[in-house]
């Protein structure tokens, strides 16, 4: 379990967590949403290692990792731009972090990961071959390959659309119950979060303005923060989200 308590962080006089108090359960997903300047990726990067919190704690399994440097936690994530290497085709990028830990997965988990991403005949194939679902999963298996403890994912739907944001939000999903893998996903669409999370976590210029599960957020939003950042945004694609909670059509 990652719990994070009273978690601030302060640059200057500028507070841009303020008392962020979040438990994640293994194998949960859990989104953290809300608009541009909120606090989501600072969020992130704090759970991450790469920025120092300013108060609070950050707690992993029970262990205090609030100092711990970001290459001990034993977390990886995957960005929005992906970060794949080019001059590597999509099998060397998915198994590269093995090339100096060859033992964390055997060839037949990484065979395993391959089909479970539906990667197998992309393998061969230079980064530039292929399409943005495609550099999405060859992303996945690279982190899923050396078995991080957490997985991290920064607006991992941003660039898709379609059949293929459908289908990369199911193979998070599959993951995470299949690695029983906590997972945090930050994101600024809240169809995203709502319809790929267990739980969502809205941020609000630096504060919690509702953590609950996403049919609680679409039938009892707390506050009128959540109900214009929210339902204002899913009244364009009530269509989608609106009739997938039972709710048939809103009107503004």
């Amino acid at each position: 379990m990652l719990e994070l308590k009273n978690l601030r962080k302060v640059y200057g006089k500028n507070e841009v967590l303020k008392d962020i108090t979040l438990d994640v359960r293994d194998g949960e997903i859990v989104s953290v949403l809300g608009p541009s300047g909120c606090g989501k990726t600072t969020l992130l990067n704090t759970i991450l290692g790469i920025t120092d919190i300013s108060g609070g704690q950050i707690i992993f399994d029970g262990e205090d990792i609030s100092e711990k440097p970001m290459e001990n936690r034993g977390f990886n994530i995957v960005f929005q731009d992906y970060a794949l290497f080019p001059n590597l085709n999509a099998y060397k990028n998915i198994t590269y972090g093995l090339r100096n830990n060859p033992d964390i997965s055997t060839e037949k988990e990484v065979d395993e990961l391959i089909d479970l991403l539906n990667l197998r005949e992309h393998l061969s194939k230079n980064i530039s071959e292929l399409s943005g679902g495609q550099k999405q999963r060859v992303a996945l298996a690279r982190t899923l390959v050396v078995k991080p403890k957490l997985l991290l994912l920064d607006e991992p739907l941003s660039a898709l659309d379609g059949v293929i944001k459908e289908s990369i939000k199911e193979r998070i999903k599959t993951i995470a119950r299949e690695f029983n893998l906590i997972t945090i996903i930050v994101t600024h669409d809240p169809e995203e979060a709502l319809t790929l999370s267990d739980r969502v976590l809205i941020l609000n210029k630096g504060t919690i303005s509702q953590h609950s599960e996403p049919d609680e957020i679409i039938h009892a939003p707390k506050n009128k923060f959540v109900t214009d950042f929210i339902l204002n945004q899913l009244i364009i694609k009530r269509d989608n989200i609106f009739n997938l909670f039972g709710m048939g059509e809103c009107h503004a």
